[in-house]
């Protein structure tokens, strides 16, 4: 049976008495595939970022700050994946290229995006598709 192409993996936070330590990706973990770029997207409370998918890139999702809903979908299998992370639910999101996805805060505060990608970002191998071409009950 095919998978979504998507992975869960629990991350480690090392608490300490000035401020906690936050793993994300080491180079030696099965995630890494290359360095290309880090970048960061903030995203409001309640707010939805949807939809879009990257042809090569690999991404590797982390939510440092807040609490943020990720939603997957493969159209070649016509499935729906659903995720929510942040620090008191800290994963690292790993994702093929070609899956569909969009993203919501679920924090009042801040809600930050970190994605760890195995490319450099090019507007050239993103495609998108508008909020009302994959329905989905945010």
């Amino acid at each position: 049976m095919k998978k979504i192409g998507v992975r869960k993996k629990k991350l480690k936070i090392i608490d300490n008495i000035n401020g906690s330590i936050m793993h994300a990706i080491k180079k030696s973990d099965f995630e890494y595939k290359s360095f290309g770029e880090v970048y960061f997207s903030n995203i409001n409370y309640k707010s939805i970022k949807a939809w879009k998918r990257h042809t090569y890139m690999t991404m590797n999702l982390v939510v440092p700050i807040g609490f943020v809903k990720f939603v997957f979908f493969n159209q070649e299998l016509g499935e729906f994946k659903e995720y929510s992370i942040g620090p008191d639910n800290y994963y690292l999101l790993n994702v093929d290229p070609l899956i569909w996805f969009g993203f919501q805060g679920l924090n009042k505060g801040s809600n930050l995006v970190m994605n760890f990608a195995n490319i450099e970002h090019d507007p050239n191998e993103v495609e998108r598709k508008s909020f009302s071409d994959l329905i989905y009950n945010w």
